[in-house]
């Protein structure tokens, strides 16, 4: 059997675990190369039906996997495209999981102009291929549009120029639906513009335009890529409402040009193919725009600025929760604090109350409980009897004043009452000194209860020293004896070698006495 050389220092070599080593290899990765710039060709482009969105960036020898996830869509300026030459920006990352390197890209740019036209050339034959730039799909404009929608930026001099030609030639309604003109957000809002003008109903709330302007500035050919991007000429394309393209200066085309039905060279020229001319009312409806534009500058420019103080000096809301957090942080700092010593005074009150339950206190309410028995039996007998003496005398004088019949009817009726309150005394002294003998039993055993004996059965011993208790190792060194008695005993320590005693006899408990009980006569 062959053997294999190892190296000398195969020992030394330390040993990793496959996701150690991935993890190593990730952060090696994504710390040397954290924010990159990669110009390239794009290859393959997938749009996952999750939202994230994969595809290769190529040159003549390698291939770089790059990725954006759905979050991260928004950001892009530019989607990329296959074939498209283009510089992309973002973070390089390693996955354990299929042991490659990828670049996670937040940024895309096109490399040159000459790629755009190229990009901008085939879309345009992929777009008139389907017929979408037809002259006979194309509608006519009308004549005088009660109301005209324009899509444009509300900040720029474009809608102002839009508004003052249609005020000098023949004031319309007009409906602004403010767009971004240039950037990422471009697109997809002029798009968005352009259904939401069909969507409305005519004669509803907010009336449906009788026709659209999209309008712009001009610009190089990256402002103006908005309006060269697919989705942009697609609604254009199929908007019912007659549209009007005034995309840059008279020499800027875009794709938005070739799909509606009318292009003009300038926003102020779509403003004129817009409307009719009417110059007998040019002068007044100068003047009133004028004052109208320069109050709603004032108005907006005098907001803006309230607006600018009033954000300076609100707080943040890392402010208005602080103190909140301070106070927080206080008192919970405290609550241990007072829970201890809320337990401290609760067994503090425990002991003084338990301290008030000593044999001494239970025999002194036992015997006042006995006490006060005694006396309402001895009272009871008397007081029954004299009531019984009493009740006598009257039906004797009764007897003497009335006939034999009706005495016998009258001395018939008492016996009968005399006997129901015989009866009812009876079970009333009865009933009392019952009760009082179960107080009295409830004592005594709670008296046996707390007494020392039967703590002594749970495993502690009373030390008496020449007779008397002993509570201190200072007493007990004095004392000549010792006497500790048990629950089964009694032992006597000293001079002499312990010996052990017979357990004191308890005294037998006192049976109750019927004539306890007394008797109403």
């Amino acid at each position: 059997m062959d053997l294999i050389d190892e190296p000398e220092n195969a020992g030394n070599t330390p040993e990793f675990t496959v996701s150690e080593l991935s993890g190593a290899v990730k952060r090696t990765i994504e710390g040397e190369f954290g924010h990159v710039r990669v110009k390239g060709e794009v290859g393959r482009v997938v749009l996952a039906r999750s939202g994230h969105m994969y595809f290769d960036l190529k040159d003549d020898r390698n291939v770089l996997s790059c990725m954006t996830w759905k979050g991260q869509m928004s950001g892009l300026d530019v989607r990329p495209e296959e074939g498209m030459e283009v510089v992309v920006s973002g973070r390089m990352t390693a996955s354990g999981f299929k042991s490659q390197y990828s670049l996670n890209v937040l940024q895309v740019q096109v490399a040159g102009v000459g790629a755009l036209m190229a990009m901008l050339d085939k879309r345009k034959k992929a777009l008139e291929a389907e017929g979408l730039f037809a002259s006979d799909r194309k509608t006519e404009i009308p004549y005088l549009p009660e109301i005209i929608g324009v899509i444009t930026s509300p900040q720029g001099a474009v809608i102002r120029d839009i508004l003052h030609r249609l005020r000098d030639r023949f004031p319309r309604k007009v409906l602004v639906w403010p767009v971004a003109v240039q950037g990422k957000e471009c697109a997809p809002q002029v798009a968005r513009a352009i259904a939401g003008f069909n969507t409305m109903s005519k004669g509803g709330a907010l009336p449906r335009p009788d026709l659209i302007i999209v309008a712009r500035g001009g610009g190089s050919i990256e402002d103006l890529w908005g309006f060269n991007e697919e989705i942009v000429a697609r609604a254009a394309a199929a908007s019912e409402i007659p549209l009007i393209s005034a995309v840059g200066h008279e020499t800027d085309t875009t794709l938005i040009d070739y799909v509606s039905d009318r292009r003009a060279p300038t926003p102020s020229a779509a403003a004129e193919m817009a409307v009719p001319v009417r110059l007998e009312l040019m002068a007044g409806v100068d003047q009133l725009g004028a004052r109208a534009s320069r109050s709603v500058g004032e108005g907006v420019t005098r907001r803006k600025q309230r607006v600018a103080d009033l954000a300076r000096v609100m707080p943040k809301p890392q402010q208005l929760v602080e103190d909140a957090r301070q106070r927080f942080d206080y008192w919970s700092e405290k609550l241990d604090s007072v829970l201890i010593g809320r337990i401290k005074d609760g067994r503090l009150r425990l002991g003084e109350a338990s301290g008030l339950l000593r044999p001494s206190v239970l025999n002194t309410q036992m015997q006042r409980h006995r006490e006060r028995l005694a006396g309402w039996d001895a009272r009871m007998a008397p007081a029954l009897g004299r009531t019984s003496s009493q009740a006598k005398r009257d039906l004797d004088q009764q007897t003497r004043r009335l006939r034999p019949d009706v005495l016998l009817s009258v001395s018939s009726r008492s016996t009968k009452d005399l006997s129901a309150v015989v009866q009812r005394l009876t079970t009333a002294a009865s009933t009392q000194t019952e009760r009082n003998r179960s107080r009295l039993r409830a004592l005594d055993r709670m008296h046996e209860t707390l007494g020392y004996r039967e703590t002594l059965k749970r495993g502690y011993a009373v030390v008496r020293g020449d007779g008397e208790v002993v509570t201190t190792t200072k007493t007990a060194a004095k004392a000549k004896s010792l006497e500790i008695e048990f629950a089964d005993g009694t032992m006597v320590t000293g001079g002499s070698q312990g010996q052990a005693m017979p357990p004191k006899a308890k005294p037998a408990k006192k049976k109750p006495d019927p004539s306890d009980q007394g008797s109403l006569f």
